[in-house]
Parts: C-alpha cells; sequence; structure tokens
C-alpha cells in the first residue's frame, strides 16, 4: 500500500493492535502479530529503526562480556538466535565475523580466565561454527594485520556475527507490511484516548495531518521515549528504563583487508570494538549515563577522544588517525533502573503493563530482539498462541545470480542488502554508481522511496544505502538524490 492508502486505512479501521516504535523490537512485534492474523498498525515518530536500532555496534553475538556479568543464561539465547539468522531468518544481512582479543601484559584479565571464558562462551554456543580457543601473538596480525603486538602474551580467537542494524529492521517491516500490518513512519503518537478504563485510540501526528488509530490492543515499544510515551497513558507513571549513550566512528581502512575483528578489554568489564563493516572500520562503543531529550543526543569532542583513545590499546595511530573518520554517530540503550554504573546494567528487556492496559517494553539487545518480542506478545491475551518462528525475512531467500551486465562489487553490495530480491532493485532505471567511491546505485534510492518508505534525503542516505556511513553523502550527492526522487531539499 502506498503512503495515502496507508493513511486512509489508519483513519478508517478499528485495529487489534497499535504497536508505537518501529525499532528492530517494535516492528518485529507487528510482523509476529500480523503473521497471526491480527489487524496490526505500527507507527513510528521517526523513520524505521533511525534511532538505536540503526546505532548498534552492528554485531549479532553472545556477548562475550556478559560471561562476566554473570548473565548465561543472556549468552545461551543470544547464540541461538545468532544462530538461526544466520541460517534462516536473514542470512544475508547477517554474516559470521571471526573476533581477536589481545590478551597484552598488564591488562585486566590473565590469559587464563581469556581461555576459559572463551570455552565456556564455546560450550553455550554449542561448540558450532568454531570453538574459542587461545592462539600465539604472532598470529594475530594475521586476522588483524595492524593489532598492536608489542606486549602482547597471548590472543583470544572466537567466532559471532555482524549485520546491517538499519536494512534488519527494513526487512522486517516489509515482513509485517506483507503479512498485513499498516506501517507509518515520521508519525508521532501526541496523545491516547481512553474508553471505559481501557486505551482506545491514538492520536497520530502524520505529516498530512492528525489521525486517530483506533485499537483494542496496544504496545509501547518507543525506545529511549518509552517513559514519554508511558506518561501519555498515565501523567504520573513512574520510570522504567535509563538510557546509556553509546558512540561510534566510522573511518576510512588503511592497508590490507581484515580478516578478523578486534575485541580489546577495557577494565570495569567493558569492551572496545574495531570492526571492518560494509568497506569500512567501525569503531567503539562508549557506555555512559544519558539525561534530557533523547532526540537531541549528539557526539561530542569528548566522545571521539574516548572512542579513538580506547582503540589506540590495540591499534597504531595511522589506523586510527582523525583525518580518518568519515561518520559518528551516537545511539541510546533503554536500560532497566539500577544503580551503579550504566555499563554493569542488566542487558535483559523490562516491561510493564499501565493502568489503562498498555504493554510497554525497554532494553533488550538487537540480537535477541525476535525472543523480546514474543515475551511482549504473550503479555497480551489476544497473542498467548504467538510462537516465533525461523521463516525467512524478505530477502532471505537463495541468493540470485549476477547479471553480467553489473560490477562485481554492486552486484555483491546488492545482494548483501537486499538478498534475492536484489533483481528487484536492478530493475529499476539507474545502475551507475551515486558516489564514484562506494557500491551504491541511483536504482537503491529509488526503490527507497517508492518500496521502502524513505520520505527525506536522510532516509535514503543513512538508512536504505551505505553513503553517509562511507562519508559519501555529499551536499551534492544529497541535492541529487532530493532531485531524482522528488524529496524536499536536504
Amino acid at each position: 500500500m502506498n503512503r495515502a492508502e496507508t493513511l486512509e486505512r489508519l483513519r478508517s479501521q478499528r485495529f487489534d493492535l497499535l504497536v508505537v516504535g518501529a525499532g528492530i523490537i517494535g516492528s518485529r512485534i507487528a510482523y509476529e502479530a500480523a503473521r497471526e492474523g491480527a489487524q496490526v498498525a505500527l507507527v513510528d515518530a521517526g523513520d524505521f529503526g533511525a534511532a538505536t536500532s540503526s546505532a548498534s555496534s552492528k554485531l549479532i553475538h553472545g556477548g562475550l562480556r556478559y560471561l562476566e556479568m554473570g548473565d548465561l543464561k543472556l549468552v545461551r539465547e543470544a547464540h541461538l538466535e545468532r544462530r538461526a539468522l544466520l541460517d534462516r531468518v536473514a542470512p544475508h544481512l547477517v554474516r559470521p565475523l571471526p573476533f581477536v582479543v589481545p590478551v597484552y601484559r598488564g591488562g585486566p584479565h590473565r590469559a587464563s580466565a581469556i581461555a576459559a571464558g572463551l570455552f565456556l562462551y564455546s560450550a553455550l554456543s554449542g561448540f558450532r561454527r568454531s570453538r574459542g580457543r587461545l592462539i600465539a601473538a604472532d598470529r594475530a596480525p594475521d586476522w588483524v594485520p595492524p593489532v598492536r603486538t608489542s606486549g602482547m602474551r597471548w590472543a583470544g580467537f572466537y567466532m559471532d556475527a555482524q549485520t546491517h542494524d538499519s536494512r534488519l529492521v527494513l526487512a522486517t517491516v516489509t515482513g509485517a507490511a506483507r503479512a498485513g500490518a499498516a506501517v507509518l513512519n515520521h508519525s508521532p503518537v501526541v496523545a491516547l484516548e481512553a474508553l471505559d478504563g481501557r486505551l482506545a485510540a491514538a492520536e497520530v501526528a502524520a505529516p498530512e495531518g492528525a489521525i486517530s488509530v483506533r485499537a483494542d490492543h496496544f504496545i509501547n515499544a518507543a525506545g529511549p521515549w518509552v517513559d514519554a510515551v508511558r506518561r501519555l497513558e498515565d501523567p504520573a507513571a513512574a520510570p522504567i528504563a535509563r538510557l546509556s549513550k553509546g558512540v561510534h566512528l566510522t573511518l576510512e581502512p588503511l592497508g590490507p583487508p581484515w580478516a578478523a575483528a578486534l575485541t580489546v578489554m577495557l577494565s570495569g568489564g567493558r569492551v572496545s570494538f574495531a570492526v571492518p563493516w560494509e568497506g569500512m572500520l567501525l569503531l567503539g562503543t562508549t557506555d555512559t549515563d544519558y539525561e534530557g531529550d533523547p532526540g537531541a543526543v549528539s557526539v561530542t569532542e569528548a566522545d571521539v577522544a574516548e572512542v579513538l583513545d580506547e582503540a589506540s590499546i590495540g591499534l597504531p595511530p595511522e589506523v586510527i588517525a582523525r583525518d580518518r573518520i568519515r561518520y559518528r554517530f551516537a545511539g541510546l540503550r533503554a536500560l532497566p533502573l539500577t544503580g551503579g554504573a550504566s555499563s554493569a546494567a542488566p542487558r535483559e528487556e523490562v516491561m510493564r503493563v499501565g493502568p489503562l492496559g498498555m504493554v510497554s517494553v525497554a532494553g533488550g539487545k538487537l540480537t535477541t530482539h525476535r525472543r523480546i518480542a514474543t515475551k511482549v506478545l504473550w503479555r497480551l491475551d489476544r497473542f498467548r498462541s504467538v510462537r516465533f518462528g525461523d521463516e525467512p525475512l524478505p530477502g532471505g531467500g537463495p541468493p540470485p545470480a549476477r547479471p553480467a551486465s553489473i560490477e562485481p562489487d554492486v552486484w555483491e553490495h546488492l545482494v548483501h542488502l537486499y538478498g534475492s530480491e536484489a533483481p528487484d532493485v536492478v530493475a529499476r532505471d539507474g545502475l551507475e554508481r551515486v558516489h564514484p567511491g562506494g557500491p551504491d546505485v541511483w536504482a537503491q534510492a529509488a526503490h527507497a522511496v517508492a518500496s521502502e518508505w524513505a520520505l527525506t534525503v536522510d532516509d535514503v542516505v543513512r538508512r536504505r544505502t551505505t553513503l553517509e556511513i562511507r562519508g559519501l553523502a555529499t551536499p551534492e550527492v544529497r541535492r541529487e538524490i532530493a532531485r531524482r526522487c522528488n524529496l524536499a531539499p536536504p
């Protein structure tokens, strides 16, 4: 359905379920409910996945550091989900990735502790794909060529996976829409209406005009805005979440390709990642308490200095030089309310049912989003029978063969982002590159507007292509996207 048809449906129909917030958890909730035959509406104040769900470390992982926190159940669940996402649900978007953990003299962990942790980590995964182990220090550069070897005693080696988080959200939203959900972005919920002691409708401030969406059940998956939405139901609602800011940088890579990512253990139970991702080097992350407007979160110079300083433990200065930075982004984790440092806060989700029946969810991990979505739905009698399956998301079918007319790197890029549906993109006009420095082509911009709900230039360059993260979304590129796609000038 196009946007006008969706707006008309939202105005005229009564839904079984309205989901507020279309990040990875909210979109999966809508997907599972729609597949059960429910009439579902999914709305988001911004773009789909525009906040936390596109500002992650891009990892689908068991969470090695959660072993130190004693959260074995979370690690085991995450391993099971990683396997399902890799093998069946989204094999085009989730790909295996080896990790190297240097063990330096005087570091926060001894080699024996790392070895024991990797063995337990592998055991919790069922020893699937690879058994974690120690490797000799002189083997580490075989996997991460520029890694610092001075003072390195040993290195840990294990397997996890990475994803393109924005595209994973879009695939899930697409799946929900194909199952019958009405999906709408850039349309905040600004008020909730009750009838006979239960929520009955939500006022949605769409750019085209306010609409009232009627529903029998309401789920609040608004991420950093979870408590703001809860206060629409109950102005006196006490917070259920604390916010933690995580900052990442993408840098132009230097030197030979990496065969693995780098995990550097930090004091206090934190880790620093350096990950080859989408042709760039991704560094992060920070973990600091955040107060204030979630929409105003930004990357400060102090944040940049912290990320680079922590990365310098394992990498030489020329690899992480400031002039190599191409993009910087900040996201907010919604964590359960606890005392102490945010880095030590549990990563499991927290749920509350409000006085008018709305179910709210905060926290959780990208990796376990399917399990979280199901547990949220189980809070409503209407959805107690929901059981998530391993059906592929759109694009999760067999990869198609490359047309002879398309360059190999462009085709590999398209198959990664769109999977088995890459031919649908190729069928559009515009197979020339948007920018000579990257593999994105103009057909992707057209596809984003026609089939992926993109309404702004930012929607196209940040979440539907890789232009922004590669530092290629120049003013000229942005203006040309606006012109070709009939979008508002940037």
